[in-house]
């Protein structure tokens, strides 16, 4: 916790920004009804009632310190979404020495995903980009970023 409170707690620096990531399962629903009209003066009213159209997930990063935001909705969470949402990263950064990454210690989330979907020198590459930074067990509320909610 004290590692993650102290890279929260440097100052700016463009040179190695600090970036909290984070992923979510998103439904994607649609009206059964149709929507109640508007009347001027009154709150607007939605019926609780739904239908299911599947489900995304969103992969999302936050620099707390300037507000840069960067989003990405797939139809899956792999390997696969994880190693383009990074190339996305880098690619936002390109004057940074290391990229600081705070993120949960999900299976996917560490340069093995890069290297199933890079050759060997793109995915070095790639990870030679971000200095890893995870949150402890079960305090996934400690990443700025956290989607939680």
């Amino acid at each position: 916790m004290e590692h993650l409170l102290a890279l929260y707690a440097r100052p700016y620096d463009p040179r190695y920004p600090v970036v909290c990531f984070d992923e979510r399962p998103c439904f994607l629903i649609g009206e059964v009804m149709r929507p109640l009209p508007v009347k001027a003066g009154q709150v607007a009213k939605e019926h609780y009632a739904y239908e299911k159209n599947g489900s995304c997930s969103l992969l999302a990063a936050i620099e707390p310190l300037t507000g840069e935001r960067l989003a990405q909705v797939h139809t899956r969470r792999t390997k696969r979404e994880y190693t383009l949402f990074f190339q996305a990263l880098a690619a936002r950064y390109p004057h940074a020495a290391k990229i600081q990454v705070v993120q949960d210690n999900l299976n996917t989330h560490n340069v093995s995903s890069f290297y199933e979907y890079l050759t060997a020198e793109e995915a070095f590459a790639l990870a030679q980009r971000f200095e890893f930074h995870y949150t402890p067990k079960s305090a996934s509320w400690l990443n700025i970023g956290h989607s939680a909610g």
